[in-house]
């Protein structure tokens, strides 16, 4: 009787840690779900990051350092180069197709403009100096009112943004120096060495740094490259012809960089016969400027990122169809964020149907392999991956129990 009674109260002792534990993770879960978007940014400049951290490791002891020398040197100029990206991408989808297609597609209906808020400025300050009693009557004190209101909401969307970016900087910094806690959190609670867990979550480590490191980077660094090589090569245009929307070509360039051997030329090769056509048939002496396009294009745009950017992404383990289908539908359904967002969910399912279905189909704790891996996998493990990314993380968290002091 008395085991019975102890076995309750056992079981309810249970229940309600279990009760508190989902209450918790629900919160957790919630603040995720409002910030997505900074979360996912954040991830993907971790893994963009952390390649670079393990070498400044491999120098300096103190993980605090190695983090903030990380974000200073790679995770800020390439956050400034998304950011750039994302707001050239955004004014050209509003100038193409307007502010309520802009807000349908990607959540964003207000991007400020500088150069109008600064010409508006100069005409209402040049009113009210001419006619200072002007501010009294209708037309100027409205127009001083609306000038007031775009200042106002233009501050409001820095400070929001400026919050954002300093939470994605707080989530880089302490996942670079507190990575090898989790894992250790992680191994001693969750997962068991050798099962299936550890092989799903190794896999889709392994996937986002090829995704987020190899692909997402590659390509953000191909469409920068060709968007200011296209804008200056613009200043160089004669009047009868020159590139439309030369800094959206030129993103458009670094997306097509997604599918191999074939991608940037899908982007330039039409764009120079359009510019050919175009100058032939109105300004035959302007026929250099096409030449011109078409040799940048192949020099620069093309072969640059395919020699330089391009081996640096090590392998494929997931299929290049569906990572494109990722990245555009990603956007599509969540919004600006969904480049990030997408790719993540790909890993996830895709590692899932690998791993954890067979051993469930099964009935055991087998690990499933994928067909296609990375070329990591040929490496022993605990060696240190292109990049310096160590592969096994129980080395981190024996690495990172030893300098705990100097992190802290």
């Amino acid at each position: 009787m008395s085991n019975r009674v102890v076995d309750t109260e056992l079981s309810r002792e249970r229940a309600t840690l279990w009760l508190i534990a989902l209450v918790l993770f629900g919160v957790f879960g919630y603040v995720l779900f409002r910030y997505i978007g900074t979360f996912v940014l954040g991830l993907f400049l971790y893994y963009v990051t952390r390649p670079v951290h393990a070498r400044f490791r491999s120098r300096f002891e103190s993980r605090t350092l190695t983090a903030t020398l990380a974000i200073v040197s790679v995770a800020v100029p390439v956050l400034l180069l998304v950011i750039w990206t994302l707001v050239v991408v955004i004014r050209a989808i509003r100038d193409f197709a307007g502010t309520e297609t802009l807000d349908s597609v990607i959540g964003i209906s207000f991007i400020p403009d500088p150069a109008s808020i600064l010409q508006t400025s100069e005409v209402t300050l040049r009113t009210l100096l001419s006619n200072p009693s002007g501010v009294l009557n209708g037309a100027l004190g409205q127009s001083a009112l609306a000038l007031l209101g775009t200042i106002a909401g233009s501050v409001a969307i820095a400070l929001n943004a400026g919050l954002h970016l300093f939470i994605v900087l707080v989530i880089v910094f302490f996942l670079l120096r507190d990575d090898y806690r989790i894992a250790g959190w992680a191994r001693s609670t969750i997962i068991r060495e050798g099962g299936v867990f550890e092989t799903f979550f190794e896999a889709v480590d392994r996937d986002l740094m090829q995704v987020y490191f190899g692909n997402i980077l590659n390509a953000v660094l191909t469409g920068a490259l060709g968007a200011v090589t296209y804008t200056v090569l613009n200043f160089f245009a004669p009047e009868s012809v020159s590139i439309p929307e030369a800094a959206l070509f030129g993103l458009l360039a670094g997306v097509a960089s997604l599918i191999p051997v074939v991608g940037i030329k899908l982007v330039w090769v039409p764009l120079a016969l359009v510019l050919f056509a175009d100058a032939a048939l109105t300004d035959p002496s302007a026929l250099w400027f096409p030449i011109a396009f078409a040799a940048v294009s192949v020099v620069i745009v093309d072969t640059i990122p395919d020699q330089v950017l391009r081996p640096y992404v090590s392998g494929r383990s997931l299929h290049i169809g569906a990572v494109m289908l990722a990245y555009t539908f990603g956007p599509l359904l969540f919004g600006w964020y969904g480049v990030f967002l997408g790719p993540l969910l790909l890993v996830v399912i895709v590692e899932c149907a690998r791993h954890i279905v067979p051993a469930l189909v099964g009935g055991h704790d087998e690990v499933v392999v994928g067909v296609e891996e990375t070329a990591d996998e040929s490496l022993p493990k605990g060696t240190p991956a292109p990049g310096g990314v160590n592969l096994d993380a129980a080395s981190d968290v024996r690495e990172g129990a030893d300098d705990r002091g100097a992190s802290g």
